[in-house]
């Protein structure tokens, strides 16, 4: 008995002698800060590159609170862990990256390491931004450290979120740090294209499904995730949309937010566009290029499943039911501007035989959209539905979202509408 108690003695020292070897080797070492440049440091041309980069990044939403200064972080992102909040990345001296050297800076987009040492969490998608050459840092370098600074407070990470040294093994599993390599049997349009959806873009990091260390599954790249309570869609092959998209199509739903074969972007989704609008349109175009090609071929089953959406789309009456009362429903909400239409224009509404969210076999988007209803983006432009959070109950919920999916979804019954309905609207109120 006693030497078994010195063995597992001895094992619990050594194990606790090896984590602390390791939390001492994945230390990295303090960059020195530098006095903040001024504006005139950095030429206007490329300031003005690095703005129409970081609209494609999204990188003023998320290092922006609701409510507060742009780029002083403070945006929540809640995780099964705890909350964690965006840095400040004004170039502010002193929570800010207003000391960042540009050395700093790259580090931190492709390895997720501070200036001072510590180690970011992927929320910031430096596993995406590993593949930003360093031409785009530079210019990115340049528009960040022009913007206002702001000094703000973020809270301190709770444990176990502030054990950060934990991030080396993410990393040393899961972090990519080979750069962006073009395909030479592509067009240059499509691998900009590629370049920008895998690494500034980062598109993955909704739209791919994730592994139990929340890392994206390599294998099934742009194949569905899920981000904020919402079903980011598969952009490949599996892509739930009744209509495959093209090219032209993705382009102008990337500029303004919807498109009439679609739908409106909502949720994450709606500020995504929002950002892009100081983009580059080839810049776009070529993200559109990309992922419209990303389905090598369109197989026999989708095409026979967009020809049955586009038959049920021209339907210019509602549809007969056994469900009188959804019927009613339907007809006093939605009929108005979803019926008969050809184009989506507000008022306007996307002809529900064509919409990805009531294509999509999880009703969660189509359960959202309905309790929210769809804004318009910053401009002031774009589809507008009201929403009915306060108008129906979970019953009616469920019997005009069965109806709308029995008569437009072209898919089988939704399981466990009901409870999703429920679940949904629970959270929504915490």
């Amino acid at each position: 008995m006693r030497r078994r108690l010195r063995i597992g003695l001895a094992f619990f020292v050594l194990l606790v002698l090896a984590i602390g070897a390791y939390v001492l080797w994945a230390q990295e070492p303090v960059i020195a800060g530098i006095r903040p440049p001024p504006r005139s440091a950095f030429d206007p041309a490329l300031i003005e590159t690095g703005a129409r980069l970081a609209a494609i990044g999204n990188c003023a939403f998320c290092h922006t609170a609701p409510g507060g200064a742009a780029f002083a972080g403070g945006r929540p992102f809640p995780t099964p862990f705890g909350t964690i909040y965006s840095p400040n990345i004004s170039p502010a001296p002193g929570n800010g990256i207003g000391r960042w050297s540009e050395a700093a800076f790259r580090r931190a987009m492709r390895q997720g390491v501070s200036r001072r040492g510590k180690h970011l969490y992927p929320a910031f998608p430096y596993d995406h931004y590993a593949k930003v050459d360093d031409g785009d840092v530079h210019a990115l370098y340049a528009f960040i450290m022009t913007r206002a600074p702001v000094e703000t407070f973020t809270p301190p990470l709770q444990f176990p979120l502030n054990q950060r040294w934990a991030l080396t093994l993410w990393n040393l599993f899961f972090l990519d740090r080979r750069p962006f390599h073009p395909d030479p049997g592509r067009s240059a349009e499509w691998n900009r294209g590629a370049y920008l959806v895998t690494g500034l873009g980062h598109c993955g990091s909704c739209h791919t499904p994730r592994n139990v260390f929340a890392a994206e599954k390599s294998s099934r790249p742009l194949a569905g995730g899920e981000v904020e309570g919402w079903r980011a869609p598969a952009l490949d092959a599996a892509s739930p949309a009744p209509v495959p998209w093209d090219a032209a199509q993705l382009s102008a739903y990337l500029r303004h937010g919807w498109d009439a074969e679609h739908g409106a972007a909502a949720g994450p989704m709606r500020p995504v566009v929002d950002s892009m609008a100081p983009a580059d349109d080839a810049d776009l175009h070529a993200i559109a290029t990309y992922l419209a090609a990303t389905p090598e071929s369109i197989s026999p089953a989708r095409k026979q499943r967009a020809s049955a959406a586009a038959s049920r789309a021209a339907t210019t009456e509602l549809p007969a039911s056994s469900e009188a009362a959804a019927a009613a429903l339907f007809a006093g909400a939605c009929a108005g501007c979803h019926m008969g239409r050809t184009a989506m224009l507000p008022p306007n509404g996307v002809n529900l035989a064509l919409s990805t969210a009531i294509g999509e076999a999880d009703p969660r988007n189509a359960i959202r959209i309905l309790l929210d209803g769809i804004r318009p983006g910053e401009s002031g432009a774009g589809p507008v539905m009201p929403g009915f959070d306060g108008v129906f109950t979970d019953a009616q919920l469920v019997a005009l979202l069965s109806y709308i999916r029995a008569h437009y979804g072209g898919g089988p019954p939704w399981a466990d509408l009901a409870a999703q309905v429920h679940d949904i609207r629970a959270d929504r109120k915490r």
